[in-house]
């Protein structure tokens, strides 16, 4: 019996690790992890080829000429990306803010805008296996596949956080731009109906002239004829440069300030990467995202010295360090760390770490830590076990975490 459960025991574990190693490949994709950049990096031109095969199979020449190559696109992107969502779905339970939904983690990722995307990639061609369907209209539905990009492009995440942040204010333009389109497609109404029954007989009708001169666009179709006509038409026309203007300004600085914010953002992942803070809920680690601060460092800039107390610990968000340690140098890059030890003991640096690079760090200090385990106390029941467990086992950790000589002094 005894054996019998040290054996499921043992199986569940071997499942725990398998769901974790590929959450991480997945997921969390650290550049130093060849296997996880060659599937993302994969998935990403898989994605590609089937635009581009979306595009050229319109033309009905070369559709006709290549048509079994479409097909098997076709069949190993539904493979794949298939797979890719029961891999994903699986591992949600390894992801922190999806294990912190009451509604579960899988769950809390089918529902999720990723989610979703990853869904509709798929479900329409699987239906279409079985029901009836117009072959046309499903191919737009590879369109879907483009939005899933978003996931491996940090640009197009910055541009819908962006419109997420200023959504009110983007409603706000569009509100005043309908009030603007009704008045001027009224007035235009009034004093052209008459003359163009055909064009401004209506308020509709009216309104695709407003929409069209506001929007800059200017198709031509329907041209006041009257002195008043072309005196509001000139009005409409100045209010449409101020109606563009004001999204397109709001847009563009929220786009801006997300890409500067995101050059020091930390990923749920390289926060959970950390052993200190691994089995962490989702708003425990959002308390300690709170507490990082931005720091960037020049070439040849020395981050610590060898000896020195070590009083914060340090995220790389982007560039690279060398940890200059007394019989070896090593170089570690994005989405490693280093002090977190050092952050609880206060202790001498093992070691001396400069930039290689211009590098960016977000940097946690040990009173912030100290004062947020104050509050909490199973979070610090939490971190001293870390510390316990890892305490002389290693002297720079797999992440580049240095531990031997920092907790000496304590």
């Amino acid at each position: 019996m005894a054996k019998a459960k040290a054996k499921t025991k043992t199986a569940d574990q071997k499942i725990a690790a398998l769901r974790r190693r590929l959450y991480e490949i997945l997921e969390l994709a650290p550049r130093d992890d060849w296997v996880s950049l060659f599937v993302n990096r994969g998935l990403v031109l898989l994605i590609v080829v089937n635009l581009v095969a979306l595009a050229l199979q319109s033309v009905p020449s070369i559709e006709s000429r290549h048509e079994l190559l479409f097909v098997g696109i076709e069949v190993v992107s539904l493979i794949v990306f298939t797979a890719e969502y029961g891999l994903r779905l699986w591992v949600a339970a390894e992801h922190t803010p999806y294990e912190a939904r009451r509604r579960g983690p899988r769950l809390g990722y089918a529902l999720s805008p990723v989610g979703l995307v990853d869904l509709f990639a798929v479900l329409p061609f699987w239906v279409g296996l079985f029901v009836p369907f117009d072959l046309r209209a499903l191919l737009v539905f590879r369109i879907v596949r483009f939005l899933k990009l978003v996931r491996y492009s940090p640009a197009m995440r910055s541009l819908l956080d962006a419109l997420y942040a200023e959504r009110r204010a983007l409603i706000g333009c569009f509100v005043i731009l309908l009030g603007v389109t009704l008045a001027s497609a009224s007035l235009m109404y009034i004093v052209e109906r008459g003359v163009q029954p055909d064009k401004f007989g209506t308020i509709p009708e009216a309104m695709w002239w407003a929409i069209v001169t506001l929007g800059t666009v200017g198709y031509g179709d329907a041209v006041p004829v009257t002195v008043v006509g072309r005196l509001i038409a000139a009005v409409t026309i100045f209010g449409g440069l101020v109606m563009i203007a004001l999204p397109v300004g709001i847009v563009a600085t929220a786009f801006a300030n997300e890409v500067h914010r995101r050059d020091f953002v930390v990923t749920w992942g390289m926060v959970a990467r950390v052993p200190l803070f691994s089995g962490l809920t989702a708003g425990e680690i959002a308390d300690i995202m709170r507490l990082l601060s931005a720091q960037t460092v020049e070439p040849g800039g020395i981050i610590v010295r060898r000896g020195e107390p070590g009083r914060s610990m340090y995220f790389i968000a982007a560039g690279e360090v060398e940890i200059e340690l007394p019989k070896q140098r090593l170089r570690v890059g994005v989405g490693h760390f280093f002090g977190e030890i050092a952050v609880l003991r206060r202790a001498r640096r093992s070691a001396t770490v400069t930039a290689v690079s211009r590098t960016n760090l977000l940097v946690l200090d040990g009173s912030d830590l100290h004062a947020l385990m104050e509050r909490d106390g199973r979070l610090a029941a939490r971190i001293r076990e870390v510390v316990r467990d890892r305490v002389g086992s290693e002297v720079v950790g797999r992440s580049g975490d240095l531990v031997s000589e920092e907790i000496e002094g304590e």
